[in-house]
């Protein structure tokens, strides 16, 4: 028997576990049309990971044939750039096709609408259902009470349990994670992919990021990291802005005042579940959200637009949100000085902004915006900070633009513009920021006072 695998048969591993059940016979020949071979060399010549496990199939292959249980060969003419360049609309899947009907062979593959077309062209065909052999996903290793996975090959897996605030690092299972499994979990990912069920956000030679459902996954391999690794994280609570027990004069603000909103806090704070509540907060009062996020891991109706900083440019996202004009944007989350400025001019260009931030306090995450603006303007774009800690409201800042004396000064030439920070609940000024000579100094009020009795 004559057996033609395509691409996605080689990636797959097919022939060797149709070897392995005996369905592929001994004296079998295996003919790899040279078309496969380059797009296999491609793929691996860009660092996917699809390309070297084809490649490396053909190598298990080459071992049956050391043991003259299969006959190997390659064949077939090289596509010219022409078929190349319209790869994706099946030229190449065409070739693979009218190479097995010319060689009398059986096609292997693992694409359905491959099968479907080869089988339209009389072509016998072997399609590989994979649900046929095991399946491990990554969502295997929740419960209800787990907050995020870590995979990694050679230890237990490992998971967080219970809540922002209250959490324990515990083992899974006593068994380790192999390499077998840690890529059977990897394919469930790309297929999940492939299959529309979730969003590839960020892929490099060795890191992925992607949102599938509510989970967000982060996968990073050799020789970034010593192993290959896998973290899956997802929210275990969805809250309403009411469930933080607010006072009623901060949901008037929201109503009313903020429109430069900072939510703020150390990693695993409950920041993101804080900005889910406060959008959907914004949506029953019938304003329109959108939301610039990277990954795109914000729970939300299908009413809000979702866009990912990954696939547009600064000047995109831009344009696209002045003329759309949303009534707020939420920001999820800004770490570089770009995300600042484009916080910065689409808050300047009239449209509410919510921004999420990593900070170890308040003040710190108002110290990110010094020195990429000019200080008389960090209150027109920046009104309000919360700062989340373990799940709960901690503090809340209000921003205000004032031209007077320092507190801690005397001479009353001194005066020059101050941004007051003040708590909002108890409206108690806690820092003020100003210029000093050529300095833009951050001053707690408290040393302020304590350096002004001295004197």
């Amino acid at each position: 028997m004559k057996y033609i695998p395509d691409t996605s048969a080689l990636i797959k591993g097919i022939l060797t576990k149709l070897i392995v059940d005996g369905k592929i016979k001994k004296n079998s020949e295996i003919i790899i049309p040279k078309v496969v071979i380059l797009e296999l060399e491609h793929q691996a010549n860009k660092g996917e990971e699809i390309g070297l496990k084809g490649l490396e199939e053909i190598k298990k292959l080459r071992e049956y044939e050391k043991k003259n249980y299969i006959r190997i060969s390659v064949h077939g003419e090289i596509p010219s750039e022409e078929v190349i360049k319209y790869a994706r609309y099946g030229t190449i899947d065409a070739l693979i096709r009218n190479f097995a009907k010319e060689n009398n062979g059986i096609l292997i593959t693992a694409d359905k609408v491959q099968a479907e077309a080869a089988k339209a062209e009389g072509i016998e065909v072997i399609y590989f259902e994979e649900e046929k052999y095991e399946k491990i996903g990554f969502e295997d290793f929740f419960d209800e009470k787990t907050m995020s996975v870590h995979l990694k090959v050679g230890l237990p897996p490992m998971a967080k349990k219970g809540s922002p605030s209250h959490w324990k690092l515990v083992k899974i299972r006593e068994k380790e994670i192999s390499e077998e499994e840690f890529d059977k979990i990897y394919e469930n990912i790309l297929e999940k992919i492939r299959k529309k069920e979730g969003f590839l956000e960020w892929k490099e030679r060795y890191t992925i990021i992607a949102q599938i459902g509510k989970y967000r996954i982060v996968l990073i391999k050799p020789p970034l990291s010593e192993t290959p690794e896998i973290t899956v994280t997802r929210p275990l609570v969805t809250k309403s802005i009411f469930d933080y027990n607010l006072p009623e004069k901060v949901i008037r603000r929201f109503l009313e005042k903020a429109e430069g909103i900072l939510i703020a806090g150390p990693p695993g704070a409950g920041k993101t579940t804080f900005a889910q509540a406060l959008a959907n907060f914004y949506l029953k009062m019938g304003k329109i959200i959108k939301t610039i996020e990277s990954p795109r891991d914000l729970d939300l109706p299908a009413e809000v637009t979702q866009l990912s900083k990954r696939y547009a440019k600064r000047d995109e996202i831009y344009a696209i949100l002045l003329l759309s004009r949303p009534d707020y944007t939420f920001f999820d989350e800004m770490r570089s000085p770009p995300d600042f400025e484009l916080y910065t001019d689409l808050r300047l260009a009239g449209i509410g902004m919510v921004g999420v931030v990593h900070a170890s306090s308040p003040i710190d995450a108002i110290q990110r915006l010094i020195g990429k603006l000019e200080l008389g303007m960090i209150p027109s774009v920046v009104d309000t900070v919360i700062f989340i800690r373990e799940g709960e409201v901690k503090k809340i800042y209000s921003l205000e633009l004032k031209v007077k004396v320092p507190t801690g000064l005397r001479q009353m030439d001194l005066a020059r513009p101050v941004v007051e920070i003040r708590d909002f609940i108890t409206n108690k000024l806690e820092y003020e920021i100003y210029t000093f000579g050529e300095e833009t100094v951050v001053v707690p009020i408290k040393k302020a006072l304590k350096k002004k009795r001295r004197k």
